[in-house]
């Protein structure tokens, strides 16, 4: 089968695609024919090499993180699902390979694909749309007229957090760059603010911050409310680790106000979102459909930034 990887560290033109064999189900897992795959921005971090010193996987390393497809086999002690069921779902944590023409997953990694939705739609909003979810429910715990602040608004989880922010009765802040502004807020954002000309010390008061850009944490967390939550979701792209301790040591000192976590959703999670996108909650927000030989443009456009949701890769099962 057909699968993108790549054999060393570098720029987005180290991936390519490969023919490796393809897998078969263990206990406890599922064989889906994948039909389509989205490209995560986090990802770009791990193939450039910058976190090199957090996961060690060997070479040649693969790439995508969730997918939606169809059930070809389910392995022993697998219950409940049979050939041909459409099927969307993650990875397990760290385990990349969703570009692929097949994975094989364990079943709790799965939950039916919304039926309002193609495979092709669908799989924009697994694992981003389980992001933002867990950070407004679980983590925030946003309450209904709460005042809800999201930073970096226009990429995968943030256009998925303005939406399921707004259908949790928040009032919704989203930062974004001035072309989308009228587009976030058709999203559902009560108020769309340029970020090159806001400053956080134009900003009022916040209950809750979703912040998916990584910087100046320090000063939007003086924007939270007495009781107010940060939940952090990015890193400073250009010092990784250094932010990544720093965030750490905020949510360490503060743990009621700065929470950090890193997506591993249970499968629980994975149906409920496809529940809030059955219900109209919230919908995918596709970028650019691309074939897997289109993964290394994929990349470059997710480094390039003004990406509106996710890049989503098609394996033509048509």
């Amino acid at each position: 089968m057909r699968a993108v990887q790549y054999d060393r560290f570098g720029p987005p033109e180290v991936l390519r695609v490969a023919e490796v064999p393809k897998p078969s189900p263990g206990p406890g897992e599922v064989l889906v024919e994948v039909h389509a795959a989205s490209v995560d921005a986090g990802e770009t971090a791990f193939r450039a090499g910058r976190m090199r010193g957090i996961a060690r996987a060997k070479f040649p390393r693969r790439v995508g993180g969730d997918f939606a497809g169809r059930v070809v086999e389910a392995g022993a002690q697998v219950r409940g699902w049979q050939h041909g069921d459409a099927v969307w779902g993650v990875m397990p944590h760290f385990a990349f390979g969703a570009l692929a023409d097949y994975v094989a997953v364990p079943g709790e990694r799965l939950a039916p694909a919304p039926g309002n939705l193609s495979l092709l739609e669908a799989a924009a909003l697994p694992t981003s749309g389980t992001t933002a979810l867990t950070a407004l429910t679980e983590k925030a715990r946003l309450a209904p007229g709460e005042r809800l602040l999201i930073r970096g608004a226009t990429g995968g989880v943030g256009s998925l957090a303005v939406q399921l922010g707004k259908a949790l009765g928040a009032h919704v802040t989203a930062l974004a760059g001035a072309r989308n502004l009228d587009w976030i807020r058709e999203l559902g954002a009560d108020e769309a603010l340029d970020y090159r000309t806001t400053r956080p010390d134009d900003l009022g008061r916040f209950d809750v911050i979703v912040d998916v850009v990584g910087t100046e944490l320090g000063a939007y967390q003086a924007r939270l409310d007495r009781r107010g939550r940060m939940i952090a979701l990015a890193f400073d792209p250009d010092r990784i680790v250094a932010s990544m301790l720093g965030t750490g040591l905020r949510a360490a000192l503060r743990p009621r106000q700065v929470k950090l976590f890193s997506n591993n959703p249970p499968a629980e999670r994975i149906a409920e979102l496809a529940r809030r996108a059955e219900k109209g909650d919230v919908r995918p927000v596709i970028h650019a459909v691309l074939p897997m030989d289109g993964i290394a443009e994929a990349h470059r456009g997710l480094e390039a930034g003004g990406v509106r949701g996710k890049y989503v890769v098609d394996m033509g099962r048509a």
